[in-house]
């Protein structure tokens, strides 16, 4: 079997392949002073909760946007695995033709998920990915990857008006009733969640304009991706395991 990670800012995301098939997957959180112990009790009772078993693993793939947890990451891998993990970074083969100024400052979870996506829904193509950070990135109709957009994050923007605004509350991040809202707390709900659907449209549309293709194809992805999808029609399929598809092609393709 095939143990993938897709490590985020704010959560990891484990994956368990058997060939093409997707087996089971779950979401922990990032937690930059896991030791490597302590990720082999935590991932080892996953594995016992869903009736698998750690020693099936043959081989692991890593993408991380997280330098701090590589280390214990890794050695998890050779300790409890005996496994020397392949890490997406420079030198991998991806079959992704990066057009970025310095293809190195990509980051390895948007170079996966192009991946991805070109393999399961062809070019061009633009993948939304809702995270800690924002990302859109464009693809061309040649499957290059042409490069994109960074906003900060649903969390981090409601996080930054409970910091910032000593009168705001903290809010959980949820579709309000109304877009007129008669409390504190919906009226924060309503700016995010209308405020991110609204910021899709705009940088969606201007994308479509510079790639020049009205028939280019736009994946959500992420955590919050259903809840933004179902505010706005530029989004034409969400698939929550995008990150994960592209880690086993991109295993596949280096072994």
């Amino acid at each position: 079997m095939l143990l993938v990670f897709d490590v985020g800012n704010t959560n990891m995301v484990l994956g368990v392949y058997d060939g093409k098939n997707l087996v089971r997957d779950w979401r922990i959180n990032t937690a930059l002073n896991q030791t490597s112990d302590e990720y082999g009790v935590l991932i080892k009772s996953l594995f016992d909760a869903s009736n698998l078993s750690l020693d099936k693993v043959d081989a692991i793939i890593i993408s991380s946007v997280v330098p701090a947890v590589m280390h214990s990451l890794e050695n998890f891998c050779m300790k409890y695995c005996d496994i020397e993990p392949l890490v997406v970074g420079p030198g991998i083969k991806t079959g992704l033709n990066i057009k970025y100024d310095d293809p190195k400052m990509v980051g390895a979870d948007r170079i996966v998920n192009a991946v991805a996506a070109i393999q399961k829904y062809g070019s061009p193509l633009i993948v939304i990915d809702f995270g800690t950070a924002t990302t859109y990135c464009a693809i061309s109709g040649k499957g290059e990857y042409l490069g994109g957009v960074i906003a900060p994050g649903l969390k981090i923007s409601s996080e930054a008006l409970f910091q910032k605004a000593s009168k705001l509350p903290r809010v959980e991040i949820v579709k309000p009733e109304n877009i007129i809202c008669k409390d504190t707390i919906s009226s924060i709900q309503a700016g995010l969640v209308y405020g991110y659907a609204g910021q899709c449209e705009k940088i969606v549309g201007l994308m479509k304009e510079e790639l020049g293709k009205n028939e280019t194809t736009v994946i959500g992805t992420g955590g919050l991706a259903n809840m933004i999808s179902s505010e706005t029609d530029v989004i034409d399929v969400v698939d929550s395991n995008l990150t994960l598809e592209g880690l086993r092609i991109i295993y596949e393709k280096n072994c």
